[in-house]
């Protein structure tokens, strides 16, 4: 194969178009690729990977621009976003993606057919790269992580050879492309099995969390509550302070919130009894929770929309104790000084499972997992790190590791996203696979 690249969709710094290209929803983090392909086919991105290998340039991957892409400074960044066919199999309870679609528009197409992806809370972010990073979505307890529905994938690598890779023809890749990243090469297409969830009883119930006792109450209840849930229900608990603007309900506009977030596929009648220890709380701020369509699953988090700055961080937790979380809470909270979000979720159910196909995804004995985020409106990096490091002392004697799909900040620290040995089984096979670095061994963002 030559190193002719197609010429229709090719930008170079200065080109028309070369900044709308690269443009993403993170906007708090600057790449400078020298050359941006945005590839239409498998055989678009296979040209590019020749290009690059050709020179000795590094390739970086970007669909969204959710996460980034890691070191594309001055080499190769392929942009996979035109790449967005959805095709469902209904007889099959497949779903074929290709590399640029987001996760609303399969939500949508399985609806259709009655069944459901493995996606995750905001109906924006790319499939693709959310799955190779395990997927930890609003149905996790449930079916699991995204990653162990793959069937297959249809990637790239290094020596330009488009692989059908399945568990049977290449064991070894298939492990390490499920929860090792775009490392190993560009994934181009998934396939995989969606679920037979049509509705779910979900939303979340806000408290305010200014008040120090309301807020004791609301963690001490919610963490004694996720011990009697059954695994078909889904939860997390978020705090962050609201901004006070006229698009947020009146309730919580200006406002310090503690919410508590729940999916169950179960019936609504059970969904109302297993959340009343919840509203037994006291005086809610807003209470949305109720059965609903699954396609409109996104309304239980209500993500942002919009692209913004921002830089964020995760640990995967043994456990956690409501002591330890309102420390963390204490040092995040109004007072801070950056706004954060916190986010905790409840692992365990078929997240602990080990999936029939083994994958790279790590810490499945991890009970919780404690996230955060800071958008960079005005904020230096350098005092967000220095605030997630406070709230790491707190949190050290239950960190096992943090979370490829939730550590945000241009690729900059990949430390702890697998243990030791997952580490060093991934780290031979990219040496296997890609022994120039082309793909520098740095993680791809969603």
């Amino acid at each position: 194969m030559n190193d002719q690249l197609p010429a229709q969709f090719t930008f170079r710094p200065g080109d028309p178009g070369y900044a709308e290209e690269l443009a993403g929803f993170q906007t708090g983090f600057t790449l400078r690729p020298g050359l941006i392909v945005g590839a239409t086919d498998a055989d678009e991105v296979r040209a590019a990977v020749v290009f690059a290998a050709a020179r000795g340039l590094p390739v970086a991957v970007q669909a969204t621009g959710h996460g980034l892409a890691g070191a594309a400074e001055g080499g190769v960044l392929i942009s996979t976003r035109r790449m967005d066919d959805v095709r469902i199999d209904a007889a099959a309870g497949t779903a074929r993606i290709g590399a640029g679609v987001r996760w609303g528009q399969v939500v949508e197409a399985a609806a259709a057919h009655g069944l459901a992806p493995l996606n995750g809370s905001a109906p924006s972010v790319g499939a693709v790269s959310y799955t190779l990073g395990g997927g930890l979505g609003v149905l996790g307890r449930t079916f699991g992580y995204a990653a162990d529905r793959v069937r297959s994938l249809d990637v790239v690598t290094a020596d330009a050879r488009l692989r059908h890779v399945t568990p049977e023809k290449e064991p070894e890749l298939f492990w390490a492309l499920l929860g090792g990243g775009h490392r190993l090469g560009v994934v181009t297409a998934l396939e995989i099995g969606l679920v037979p969830v049509a509705r779910v009883y979900g939303g979340s119930i806000a408290f305010d969390g200014a008040d120090g006792e309301a807020a004791s109450e609301v963690l001490r209840t919610y963490l004694e509550w996720t011990q009697t849930v059954p695994d078909a229900l889904t939860s997390s608990v978020a705090a962050l302070p609201y901004p006070d603007i006229p698009q947020l309900p009146e309730a919580l506009r200006g406002r310090y919130v503690i919410s508590v977030r729940v999916a169950y596929t179960g019936s609504a009648a059970e969904g109302d009894r297993l959340v009343a220890p919840l509203r037994a709380i006291g005086p809610a701020l807003a209470d949305s929770l109720r059965e609903m369509p699954y396609t409109d699953s996104h309304t239980i988090h209500s993500d942002p929309p919009f692209p913004h700055a921002y830089y964020g961080d995760s640990a995967m937790l043994s456990g956690l104790d409501a002591e330890r979380a309102l420390r963390a809470l204490a040092l995040t909270g109004p007072k801070a000084p950056m706004m954060t979000v916190v986010q905790i979720n409840h692992l365990g159910g078929a997240l602990a499972a080990e999936p029939a196909v083994p994958t790279a995804v790590p810490y499945r004995d991890a009970a919780f997992l404690l996230r955060l985020l800071s958008p960079l409106d005005g904020t230096g990096v350098a005092a967000v790190r220095a605030l997630y490091a406070q709230v790491s002392s707190v949190l050290e004697p239950l960190a096992v590791g943090r979370s490829l799909n939730f550590s945000f900040g241009g690729g900059d620290r990949t430390g702890g996203l697998h243990d030791e040995r997952t580490r060093k089984r991934l780290a031979g096979l990219v040496s296997q696979y890609d022994p120039a670095s082309l793909f520098g061994g740095v993680y791809e963002g969603e």
